[in-house]
């Protein structure tokens, strides 16, 4: 499967690919969060909240949503795994001079305070991207993309930084309409 992406940022590419192989792919079996049984996890948050490869997490999730030509002014999920994805391309876009806002996605509805589940600044009427760092069913996503939706915001597609191929792809294009995007292919990461 080939990874979906623009070619302007080929170096960043490159290096961000390189930190994912040496920091984040840990092999053995492992039991995903889908429940499904793994001989290898990917462990991004060794990335998103790595020094370097944060800042290259941004510039190519940026560039990978630029390049399937979507417009839009926010971008976030599910907490956790999305967090520090959406702080990297909020971040991408302010170095780029974009003002593109960050938001969380909590799990559930808080039942105190403004008892909201989408955090950060307000999603309504705004073009949004639901990020993930990585997707084995698309769950985390589909979630997101619900609450995001019940506070109003226009979700324009679902990104991804690693994608198992395990089908998220076609859940998700089916379930949500959107587009499902990807920086990176298992395979580019020499994953079966």
């Amino acid at each position: 499967m080939e990874a979906m992406t623009a070619p302007a940022l080929p170096a960043a590419r490159a290096r961000l690919l390189d930190l994912i192989s040496d920091l984040a792919v840990v092999r053995g079996k492992v039991t995903l969060s889908s429940g499904a049984e793994a001989d290898y996890y990917i462990d991004l948050r060794r990335i998103t909240l790595h020094h370097e490869a944060s800042q290259l997490v941004g510039d190519v999730m940026l560039d990978l949503i630029d390049g399937a030509g979507l417009s839009f002014e926010s971008a976030g999920g599910l907490t956790m795994g999305a967090d520090p994805v959406a702080t990297a391309v909020m971040n991408a876009g302010a170095r780029a001079g974009r003002p593109i806002d960050a938001f969380v996605v909590r799990k559930a509805q808080k039942s105190y305070g403004m008892g909201r589940q989408v955090e950060g600044p307000d999603v309504a009427g705004r073009n949004v991207v639901v990020l993930e760092d990585t997707s084995t069913t698309g769950g985390s996503a589909l979630a997101a993309v619900e609450g995001v939706r019940r506070a109003g915001g226009n979700v324009v597609a679902v990104a991804v930084i690693v994608d198992r191929n395990t089908g998220s792809k076609e859940r998700i294009e089916a379930e949500a309409g959107v587009p499902y995007l990807y920086a990176f292919g298992k395979d580019e990461l020499g994953l079966d």
